[in-house]
């Protein structure tokens, strides 16, 4: 344990990804192995652009942000969502309150406004009184996710406990505050949610404790122990994987987590390696020994040699926790497909996520790409099956969201001659398909300002 801690205090380098923008598109025609396909694709982008042109107009969003909302609530007219907004506006909640309210929590445009919302807030305003409908809409706006919640006294309790830390959290006296609590289980999870935040545990992580019964942020003396484990392990607080070790250190003893460690090492893994891994991904920790050699034996079979395994279990230790069966399946997916063995190591040692996909989702992209008949693609942009082990990720992307709309972008493209003659060298196929949205508006949208492209693209 203690060499952990060592290696955990040193710094290391925190990734943030970039939220993509990913537009909603029409569909064009599909070869007739992709007809089903297109047509409930179509249902569910009519909807979201539906939805998409509803946010803008109604609270005044932007774009990426309201194109982001669609994609987690849809919806097809607006007598809902109406009547939603009217009942928040009703009791006092600002278009800017409504439409933080409706970013965090985008499903509530989708509840019943009469049946559903209004009960829930009738409920709460009983508890504050007529005058205090100020701590009814900074409690809501914080934590929208109550709304979502059923029984009133499931909503009565933890509308209490945010209350109750979000006042504790304003307090000049905070030390004090938490010392003099009662020690029921309320008030504990109310302490220790307010200890998080004041290491700097963002409230979108909070958020989620609060509205649980998760036992994570509940008791005293196991939740300081679990706490000092973590920060002395070296997690940052600001990151979600500050969260995810606090669960999956508090059922592990010192001991206990030293045997997971040995564990690593008989495979070949120094302790750096193995605190890098927990680091990334806390749950490794929970992996047991029969899960971490067994993923190692399946994919030594599958081709891959020790120094490989342990390169993507470094890489990507989410895999260690993936199914036998999920992986002999993708393998058999991939030689039924006509993959070999060495373009088989290939994509995992790029892409170890692909080890989690479904048959349907690797054949669909995979044929999609190479079909040698396929109207949306012109016969200089198809894929061989080296092309594909050789950038997998692209079977990781959205069909409808982004090969498909940009297959039809660049053929408009090509047939109108804008990115050169026949002799001409055309864009790599996979920056095509793996650049950012953004990349591609630029270079092949906004640059040509092509009308029939740009129409493809934001129809």
């Amino acid at each position: 344990m203690y060499s952990l801690i060592v290696h955990g205090r040193r710094s290391l380098d925190l990734h943030k990804w970039r939220n993509l923008r990913v537009s909603v598109q029409n569909a064009f025609s599909f070869s007739s192995s992709f007809s089903s396909y297109a047509a409930s694709a179509r249902d569910g982008r009519k909807e979201q652009v539906f939805t998409f042109c509803y946010l803008v107009d109604s609270l005044g969003l932007t774009a990426t942000l309201a194109e982001s909302i669609s994609k987690k609530a849809s919806f097809r007219d607006k007598g809902n969502p109406d009547s939603v907004l009217r009942l928040l506006r009703s009791y006092g909640f600002t278009d800017s309150q409504i439409s933080s309210i409706v970013t965090n929590y985008p499903r509530l445009l989708l509840l019943d406004a009469e049946k559903c919302l209004g009960p829930k807030l009738q409920v709460i305003k009983s508890m504050e009184g007529a005058s205090s409908s100020g701590q009814l809409i900074e409690t809501i706006s914080k934590v929208p996710k109550l709304l979502g919640m059923k029984g009133d006294k499931t909503i009565t309790r933890y509308y209490d406990i945010v209350k109750e830390t979000m006042e504790s959290g304003k307090s000049s006296k905070f030390e004090k505050l938490c010392h003099s609590l009662p020690r029921g289980m309320q008030q504990n999870k109310i302490r220790n949610v307010s200890v998080l935040r004041e290491l700097g545990v963002p409230q979108r992580l909070l958020s989620p404790l609060l509205v649980s019964d998760h036992k994570l942020v509940c008791g005293d003396g196991k939740f300081k122990e679990t706490l000092k484990k973590v920060i002395d392990m070296g997690y940052d607080p600001t990151s979600s994987q500050f969260v995810q070790a606090l669960g999956a250190v508090r059922w592990l003893s010192d001991k206990e987590i030293q045997e997971k460690v040995n564990v690593y090492e008989k495979l070949g893994f120094s302790v750096k390696d193995v605190w890098e891994m927990f680091l990334k991904y806390p749950i490794s920790l929970r992996f047991s020994e029969d899960n971490v050699t067994q993923t190692f034996k399946i994919l030594k079979t599958c081709g891959l040699v020790e120094e490989e395994i342990l390169s993507v279990f470094k890489k990507f230790p989410q895999c260690i926790g993936y199914s036998r069966l999920k992986i002999y399946n993708f393998l058999k997916t991939c030689f039924g497909l006509g993959f070999n063995i060495n373009q088989f190591a290939m994509m995992v040692k790029r892409f170890p996520p692909c080890l989690n996909m479904s048959a349907e989702r690797v054949k669909k992209r995979t044929k999609f790409l190479v079909k040698k008949k396929n109207k949306l693609m012109l016969r200089k942009m198809k894929w061989s099956l080296n092309a594909v082990a050789s950038f997998p990720q692209v079977l990781g992307v959205s069909m409808e969201k982004r090969i498909v709309p940009r297959c039809n972008v660049m053929k408009a493209l090509m047939l109108k001659g804008l990115l050169g003659d026949r002799e001409s060298i055309l864009p790599d196929k996979e920056s095509v398909l793996l650049c950012t949205d953004e990349e591609f508006l630029d270079r092949y949208v906004r640059n040509h300002d092509d009308k029939e492209s740009r129409s493809l693209w934001l129809s």
